[in-house]
């Protein structure tokens, strides 16, 4: 982790610090002010699908998701030179580009639901995407289709449809609360289709 670049070591403080200070203020609150919901697309609140990647349910939500931000951010973000300006403001771009397709995604399965939705876990998926690319280039680029990223993605796809259909009692620190599952599957999907035209646009930033 002490390897890790400086925007993924930020980008991981951010989650545990910004639940740090939430946490000194009933969640129901700072979901309301905070949290994405599909209802809110016809209400034009088009900036709750970046707001909402910020709040967590708890510490367990926060460290989980800081974590593979963290695993999965790292390489990806040396992909696009995020040692360099450009390259970091690519890198953030990026993640918040997968987790507002994250949400997107969950939208367009759920149009005009009232559920709030809160955490980084589509934009970490969108990470773990990416990451699931190089793996399958073997350090580069790979394929979409590759059996490395098909691979990731079955196994991403089924845990997360077991969670859909046994319920988030799977998951340690749910303590019963819903899990916007879909979120993560297209927030994979997001990171795998987006990771390429990001590379480029890190090469010339």
């Amino acid at each position: 982790m002490f390897n890790a670049p400086w925007i993924v070591l930020l980008l991981t403080a951010v989650i545990v610090g910004g639940y740090a200070w939430q946490s000194r203020f009933p969640l129901d609150s700072v979901a309301l002010s905070y949290a994405f919901s599909p209802a809110m697309l016809g209400e034009g609140r088009w900036e709750r699908l970046v707001t909402s990647l910020f709040v967590h349910g708890n510490w367990m939500h926060a460290l989980m998701n800081a974590g593979f931000a963290l695993a999965f951010g790292t390489p990806v973000a040396r992909q696009l030179r995020a040692d360099r300006a450009g390259g970091a403001l690519v890198f953030v771009l990026f993640y918040l580009v997968c987790g507002a397709l994250s949400s997107l995604g969950y939208a367009a399965l759920h149009p005009g639901g009232q559920a709030a939705l809160v955490g980084a876990s589509g934009a970490v998926s969108g990470l773990m995407g990416a990451a699931a690319r190089l793996m399958g280039g073997h350090g580069r680029l790979g394929p979409i289709f590759s059996r490395t990223v098909l691979g990731m993605g079955a196994v991403w796809f089924a845990i997360n449809a077991a969670i859909g259909l046994l319920g988030s009692g799977l998951l340690p620190g749910t303590e019963g609360a819903g899990v916007a599952w879909e979120a993560h599957i297209a927030g994979f999907i997001a990171g795998a289709v987006a990771f390429g035209p990001f590379v480029r646009l890190a090469q010339r930033a």
